[in-house]
């Protein structure tokens, strides 16, 4: 039994880091985008317009790919993986959804391609030549929604498969697509806007490409066939439904979100968006990593009837959450203004817009560890196919975020939304944990308890460090870009001195599990072991 716990760390942790390592290649392209884009575009009204044009596909992507696909597809296709009709069976059933989805999918695109004048104008606010701008752009970005839908199919089987590469690099591909709109239209305004919309769609059909080509490699090659309505769809309707009516519920709040950062004023939709980058930096690189990580071994374990074995994956995913997101969420408040200065302010982006965009990263990465646990927390549903326990906490978190935006941002205006979402964040999670502790799926026991309280003790004193580190060095972000990076590189790297070796010395992590993994990383390289991960999916 403490064998098969160290060896389910072990391969947890290596797959966390194959896909977040994967994914951080991806941010740095984000970054190098964005931080290309505030010089190029500023906070203006054709950034806004852009903003709200990759703001909608995206939002109905997290609805019909990540998040409701995902939860009913990835479980049912791992079933049939390693049940008895094993790698046949699984194609068959991904055929039979696929016969169904994609055009179902491209449907949905047709029908929104003809209301988008007045599907945008409800969700912006806009009128006049902004709405034409920003109905123009979203009917350029909108087909992105079928590329990266099946972009999640085929990630789906790639996860199952443990085959975490080439999903976990695809969307650096539409981050390099859009990178490469900015370098080579650097007009500004609507003709780079247009330019970056166009660059949206060519980095989804990239995506799709690459994701094809790995599932063939690993021996899943999918045929389009006439639509029916089998058992497997059945079974998979059966529960996606519930987590697409869950999904809806976030993506309604996205939709609300957006809805109010459109009336605050110009440059509210350009202000969140590189506060919600620097955001999603930890979220994609922990986040996704740990919740696609864990959902196929939490799922072989509850499939399997070994429930200890299942909450023992989730309390190691709960550990590696808070010991990596803590001092992300930590770094990225004390520091906010530092780093958004260092990043994002030049040319078009003045000082004035940093300061805004900073206070608003520095209060929404407060719900940071929440919103990663949110990801740790759900697959103790979805392995179970209850889809529905989520659909219901977030229909509470999103009437708590109506009722939080009313009230916050009349007063506080950017800052009360980004409030809003960090206490909804928290919320989530909260209604979540106690759900699965109710029925006996999952809880704190005391090993996790201790090392999180020690990682709390380690990111206290690593907070102390920061802003000591901050008030000294404050004068080199009033100087160049090189001096601004400097001081980015001091405060980043003097944080990790504190936190990194503190909580090694405190004990907040399992020292063992890292060793572990560093043991059998060793071995696969010296044997070339065929399984091993990376290997299987570098090409």
């Amino acid at each position: 039994m403490v064998e098969a716990t160290k060896k389910s760390g072990s391969s947890l942790l290596k797959a966390t880091g194959t896909i977040g390592g994967l994914t951080l290649v991806s941010r740095v392209a984000g970054f190098a985008r964005e931080m290309l884009m505030s010089r190029i575009m500023g906070a203006s009204v054709a950034a806004d317009a852009f903003f709200v044009a990759f703001r909608l596909p995206n939002t109905f992507r997290r609805l019909f790919g990540e998040g409701a696909f995902s939860a009913g597809f990835v479980p049912l296709f791992s079933q049939r993986l390693h049940g008895e009709g094993g790698v046949a069976a699984a194609r068959d059933f991904s055929e039979q959804v696929l016969a169904v989805f994609l055009p179902t999918l491209v449907l949905f695109t047709l029908v929104f391609e003809i209301i988008m004048p007045v599907f945008v104008a409800a969700i912006s606010g806009y009128s006049g030549e902004k709405l034409a701008l920003a109905t123009f752009l979203t009917r350029i970005t909108f087909p992105y929604l079928v590329l990266i839908s099946l972009v999640s199919l085929f990630s789906g089987i790639l996860n199952s498969l443990a085959r975490f590469t080439a999903a976990a690099f695809a969307p650096a591909l539409l981050n390099l697509a859009m990178l490469a709109a900015l370098i080579f239209v650097r007009d500004g305004g609507e003709v780079t806007a247009t330019a970056l919309a166009i660059g949206v769609t060519i980095g989804g059909l990239i995506q799709i490409a690459l994701l094809w080509a790995s599932a063939k490699r690993a021996g899943i090659s999918l045929k389009l066939r006439r639509p029916r309505y089998t058992p497997g769809v059945r079974q998979f309707v059966r529960v996606v439904i519930p987590a697409t009516l869950g999904a809806g519920v976030y993506q309604i709040s996205a939709f609300i979100d957006t809805f109010f950062l459109t009336r605050i004023g110009t440059g509210s939709m350009s202000y969140f968006n590189y506060a919600d980058r620097l955001n999603q930096l930890p979220l994609g690189v922990i986040g996704a990593a740990l919740g696609t990580a864990i959902l196929p071994q939490v799922s072989r374990h509850v499939g399997a009837g070994e429930p200890d074995k299942a909450a023992r994956v989730q309390g190691q995913a709960a550990e590696l959450a808070m010991f990596l997101c803590l001092p992300a969420a930590l770094a990225l408040s004390i520091a906010s203004y530092p780093l958004v200065l260092a990043l994002f302010a030049g040319g078009k982006f003045s000082t004035a817009d940093a300061a805004i965009t900073a206070t608003t990263l520095g209060i929404i990465v407060l719900g940071l560890p929440a919103y990663v646990l949110v990801k740790v927390l759900t697959p103790g549903f979805y392995s179970r196919q209850d889809t529905a326990t989520p659909v219901k906490t977030a229909i509470i978190v999103l009437v708590a975020n109506v009722v939080l935006n009313f009230v916050l941002i009349p007063p506080f205006g950017i800052a009360g939304l980004a409030a809003a979402i960090a206490i909804c964040s928290w919320l989530n999670c909260i209604m979540l944990y106690v759900v699965l502790h109710r029925r006996g799926h999952f809880r704190i026991e005391g090993w996790l308890a201790s090392r999180i309280a020690r990682q709390l003790v380690a990111g206290a004193a690593m907070t102390a460090v920061l802003w000591g580190i901050k008030v000294a060095i404050e004068p080199w972000f009033a100087g160049n870009v090189a001096h601004r990076m400097a001081g980015v590189v001091a405060i980043v790297g003097g944080g990790m001195l504190v936190y990194f070796p503190l909580v090694w010395f405190l004990g907040g992590i399992d020292k063992e599990e890292l060793k572990s993994l560093r043991r059998r990383r060793d071995k696969t390289v010296v044997e070339g072991k065929a399984g091993d991960v990376v290997a299987d999916d570098a090409g």
